[in-house]
Order: C-alpha cells, then structure tokens, then sequence
C-alpha cells in the first residue's frame, strides 16, 4: 500500500493498523485526554477519522495498482459514549465495484461488545490521485 511507511495524520492520532487486507481492516486505538472533547468524552470527529481511515486502507488494498481509492463520503453515527480505553474500528466491504466501493465500518469499546460508533464510506477509484486539488492554471 503507498504511503505505508509514512502515516501523517494517522500517526499524529495515535491510531494503530492491526490488520489490512483486501477484504478487512482492523485499527485500534487508546483514547487520550487529547482525543477528548469539552465534556471529556471521545471528540466526534475522531470516529469519523477511524471510520474514513480504516475504509481507504481497505479499498486501497482492494484497488491495489489499478489506481487510487479516495473517499467522497464518509456518514458516521455517534453511538456511545467513550472517556478511557482502547477502541477498535473493523472495517468490510458492502459493494467493490469498477468506479466506486462502500465499506461499512463498526467501532467497539475494550470489551470489543459496545458498539460506541458506527459508519460508511463511500470511496472513489481513480486512475490517480496525483493531480487532485491541483488548480488548473492553463
């Protein structure tokens, strides 16, 4: 997978690839006070990162050098609250096809039981995504 050896914002949240693999990602993660919003419980937008995360690594895997899977909609449920421990987010394919995948998307609490938040991703395959964002100054 490109760009494995590197993971930016992946690193920066303290998120962990356990698995990824064609057919399913698993990711985990200890909930800091950093992850935290102003009532000390988990921010929001940290699941929908996991959520995001987890289904372009898979659809990545998935497209391999056939080109670039990016995601053009990520749709998040905030399920349960969660201050302390470790979550875990697995990550499966709904529908892999030529021009667009979906993965759904379940995260857990410790006991792997509670399920604290849930989504979708739909993802995009693209030739490449090199020139994404570049302004055509033509």
């Amino acid at each position: 997978m490109a760009g494995a050896e590197s993971q930016g914002f992946n690193d920066f949240v303290g998120m962990r690839i356990v698995e990824a693999g064609a057919d399913s990602v698993e990711l985990s993660l200890t909930i800091e006070p950093r992850h935290h919003q102003v009532h000390g419980i988990v921010h929001g937008g940290v699941w929908c990162t996991l959520i995001e995360t987890a289904a372009s690594i898979g659809a990545g895997v998935w497209l391999g050098d056939a080109g670039d899977a990016v995601g053009v909609s990520n749709q998040t449920d905030f399920l349960r609250v969660m201050r302390t421990g470790t979550a875990t987010a697995r990550a499966t394919p709904i529908h892999r096809g030529r021009r667009q995948q979906l993965w759904l998307v379940v995260i857990t609490d410790d006991e792997g039981e509670r399920v604290v938040a849930r989504g979708q991703v739909r993802i995009q395959n693209v030739e490449s995504a090199r020139g994404l964002g570049v302004a055509d100054v033509s």
